[in-house]
């Protein structure tokens, strides 16, 4: 973590609410630059629905750090309290905010997707459900409209083969840290330039839903691969195989022509979703190599655990399709 200006004390106020922007906060926190957190009223959580603090709370808390908790950051009281700050920091935290709240000083955002594409709520598994390899994250200028402001930094992260959207979301906000304070520092400097967006080539990461909980096997196994991770931790993608619904959680991608079928016909492999050998899996090109599920009710585990004491035989299939949930 490189080191940056000690004069910037009081300086940023940060809304948030969400885990994407916890590291960035600790920076901020450990800096002495934070005037005031704003995120929202604790709410129930867990099975025994305990009135949980979000993540930026609960840090705020931790640090001893002026703590707003709010169901609406336009209020007179927050904008009041906010009125000190030369820069607001907003990652993840939902809320749309007023010009009043930004008028007289820059407002910059962490939006992770290589803007102006993935504009909206789930920028990372849209990229990755898309097939995309590379996710880009964004240090850009709160506007009016939704993740439209001018683009200040990015920075580019690989996505791992075995990698999830999960996975890649935390380790975005841990490694978007330096690339955030350094546009803070900029924008404290009053040195801080911006790139317009090409509004032509805006596309949406609509909110996912229950819905979309699955898997066509008929596609390629990079597209299959990059679906199951992308749908992961939530919604997951689910699957049934011999009567016992299961979430699958990571796979690997498999060349077909490289699968030894221990001297079995290759026919069973025309079908896809159908089980080659072990954990193989036919897709209509390639194969996936299923590595860790989820029973239903159950803890995550290895596929070959999950086996253990289950008639799990080449030529079974396992199905995944769309199913009608309640949201």
């Amino acid at each position: 973590m490189e080191e940056f200006s000690a004069n910037h004390a009081g300086s940023v106020a940060f809304l948030g609410g969400g885990s994407l922007g916890a590291p960035c906060l600790q920076e901020l926190a450990r800096r002495g630059w934070i005037d005031v957190v704003v995120s929202q009223p604790d709410r129930p959580a867990g099975r025994g629905r305990v009135n949980t603090p979000t993540v930026i709370s609960a840090l705020a808390l931790e640090s001893g750090l002026n703590l707003i908790r709010t169901d609406n950051a336009n209020d007179l009281e927050v904008c009041s309290q906010c009125a000190r700050a030369k820069v607001i920091v907003v990652i993840s935290f939902g809320q749309k905010l007023s010009p009043e709240l930004l008028a007289g000083r820059v407002a910059i955002n962490l939006h992770p997707s290589d803007l102006p594409k993935w504009r909206g709520a789930a920028p990372i598994q849209r990229a990755m459900m898309a097939g995309e390899e590379r996710i880009t994250a964004c240090a850009m200028e709160v506007a009016p409209r939704m993740d439209a402001g001018a683009i200040f930094a990015k920075q580019v992260f690989e996505v791992g083969a075995m990698e999830t959207a999960g996975e890649l979301h935390d380790r975005i906000a841990r490694e978007s840290v330096d690339m955030m304070l350094h546009t803070i520092e900029r924008a404290l400097q009053g040195a801080l330039v911006g790139e317009a967006q090409i509004e032509s080539n805006a596309t949406r990461a609509m909110k996912l839903s229950k819905s979309e909980a699955f898997v066509d096997f008929a596609q390629s196994a990079r597209m299959v691969r990059c679906r199951i991770h992308g749908l992961a931790p939530w919604p997951g993608c689910d699957a049934e195989i011999a009567g016992e619904p299961i979430r699958l959680l990571r796979v690997k991608e498999v060349s077909m022509p490289s699968v030894d079928l221990g001297g079995q016909a290759p026919k069973l492999c025309a079908v896809p979703g159908d089980i080659v050998r072990g954990g193989l899996v036919s897709c209509g090109e390639g194969a996936i190599e299923i590595v860790q599920v989820q029973p239903v009710g159950g803890r995550a585990m290895a596929w070959s655990d999950f086996c253990r004491g289950r008639s799990i035989e080449m030529g079974q299939r396992i199905t995944s399709s769309p199913r009608k949930v309640q949201e």
